[in-house]
């Protein structure tokens, strides 16, 4: 029979637990989330040697000192999406938006009593904070009244002072200074608060130096917590507003020089890292929400040999891989070693998922239905994932199912802006879906939808149980927020 303990040595074990939970909250990283808004797979240089000619040096200073992911997906197309996914693990198409993207003025997309990764990384100890564009809809309130403003006839803005009664500090968020989406940049809001009217060529400088305080008001804090960082640039989505000192500098065009002023941001924050001694237990995410518009002028940028998606069919709007596979570079000195490459098959969904793992914490019950933890891949280990693929989601709500090698698209043509549109494919005759083998052919050009059905149906099923479902990964019963979620949005025959 052993002894026990002395009661006198109990106030020592309490002490020894009570220094080790110090250490383990110590230990918890910083975590800074960098989205730009538009940027192709193409227009970061590290990833795209041969067919770019954009320098991103601060961008891909993040693969060189970290790791680098060559097959991460966006959740959709398009931005309000991506923007769901990213805070919430769950594909947005469980919602009621289908299709598109949220323009403002309305009740916000995630629901009050869904978690979000702030909210849950708030619950665990940390600081949050997002710098820059929202775009998940939230309403405007008159402050002296209350009464919930509509958008004015002639007028983008919401007036200074009004309220915001549902943005990002009601889900999660400490703290918010940023805009709604594009059309609306001009309405720069802090917290709670329109507080400005300011000019759209100052936004990205406004992220860049606001996220930059942030983390120097971080470093001076005694006892500071962790904090949480998601930066949400704007850039180089439209309007492609460079400042005066940024224009023509890329000798490109207007897009190449906006790229490399946001390239310049993410330089300053990572330089605020350096500076306060945060960058060895600080987590950095740096990615895209979808692929590269149209409206960068893809001719003019080919012709000075650039081009935005790579060796990528498509580009933002598409289900092709140019919509969705997004550049995603992370580093983390205490953790992941410089230098390596990652191609396993990740979703900005896995974010949430991710953190709990991180902390050793349960992702609550009601949350991150379409995420799994990617940290085991920091360290060059294989994910270990309940889910047998990933969703693709293009702006006009067209699906594709990726798995391994094969990816099957339930559309005949791009699903998006790019030829042939659904209509022209149709009357050319062509397959009703499309099937790609990416490893074969990444630049999906040879269509193996009827020479593979069993592969095609098998892909199909898993769609549609995953659809089905209300998750994709194993875990308690969800549902959609829709009942009816059409699969096939151009009919089967």
């Amino acid at each position: 029979m052993k002894p026990r303990l002395p009661l006198l040595t109990l106030p020592l074990i309490l002490s020894v637990l009570s220094v080790t939970t110090s250490l383990q909250a110590a230990d918890k990283p910083n975590i800074v989330y960098i989205l730009t808004d538009d940027q192709g797979y193409g227009d970061v240089s590290l990833l795209n040697p041969e067919r770019g000619k954009i320098p991103t040096p601060s961008i891909d200073r993040i693969g060189k000192e970290g790791m680098v992911f060559t097959d991460a997906h966006s959740g959709s197309a398009v931005c309000t999406p991506t923007r769901y996914g990213v805070l919430t693990g769950r594909y947005s198409w469980r919602t009621k938006l289908q299709s598109g993207v949220v323009q403002g003025f309305a009740p916000c997309l995630i629901a009050e009593d869904r978690p979000t990764v702030a909210s849950f990384l708030r619950e665990n100890g940390y600081d949050t904070a997002i710098v820059g564009k929202w775009h998940l809809n939230f309403q405007y309130t008159d402050p002296k009244s209350g009464k919930v403003l509509k958008r004015a006839k002639g007028k983008k803005m919401a007036p200074v002072g009004s309220k915001i009664p549902d943005g990002p500090v009601n889900r999660g968020f400490d703290y918010y200074h940023g805009f709604h989406h594009a059309g609306d940049m001009e309405g720069v809001i802090e917290n709670d608060t329109v507080i400005a009217h300011d000019p759209v060529i100052n936004m990205l400088p406004r992220v860049t130096d606001k996220a930059v305080s942030y983390i120097d008001e971080r470093a001076k804090e005694k006892n500071a917590k962790p904090f949480f960082l998601y930066v949400p640039y704007g850039s180089p989505h439209t309007p492609i507003v460079p400042t005066e000192e940024w224009q023509e500098k890329s000798g490109i065009s207007p897009y190449a020089d906006f790229v490399m002023q946001t390239d310049a941001g993410v330089g300053e924050i990572l330089n605020a890292l350096d500076r306060n001694g945060l960058t060895e237990n600080t987590l950095v995410v740096f990615t895209a929400d979808n692929g590269c518009s149209k409206a960068a002028k893809f001719s003019q940028l080919e012709s000075k040999g650039h081009y935005a998606s790579a060796h990528l069919r498509g580009s933002k709007a598409d289900l092709w891989e140019g919509g969705h596979r997004v550049p995603f570079l992370v580093r983390w000195p205490a953790k992941i070693k410089a230098g390596t490459t990652s191609g396993q098959l990740i979703c900005h969904t896995d974010l949430f998922a991710s953190c709990a793992e991180l902390l050793g914490a349960e992702l609550p019950a009601n949350a991150a239905e379409d995420s799994v933890s990617i940290v085991p891949a920091l360290s060059g280990e294989p994910i270990q994932s309940s889910r047998k693929g990933v969703i693709h989601h293009s702006i006009s709500g067209h699906f594709a199912y990726r798995q391994g090698k094969w990816k099957l698209l339930l559309a005949r043509g791009s699903g998006g802006w790019t030829a042939p549109k659904e209509a022209e494919a149709k009357k050319a005759g062509v397959p009703i879906a499309q099937l790609y083998d990416l490893e074969k052919d990444p630049g999906e050009t040879t269509n193996l939808y009827e020479s593979h059905p069993e592969v095609a149906a098998r892909l199909l099923a898993q769609l549609e149980a995953d659809v089905s479902n209300g998750r994709s990964t194993d875990g308690a019963a969800a549902k959609n927020d829709v009942k009816d979620i059409k699969l096939w949005k151009s009919g089967k025959m």
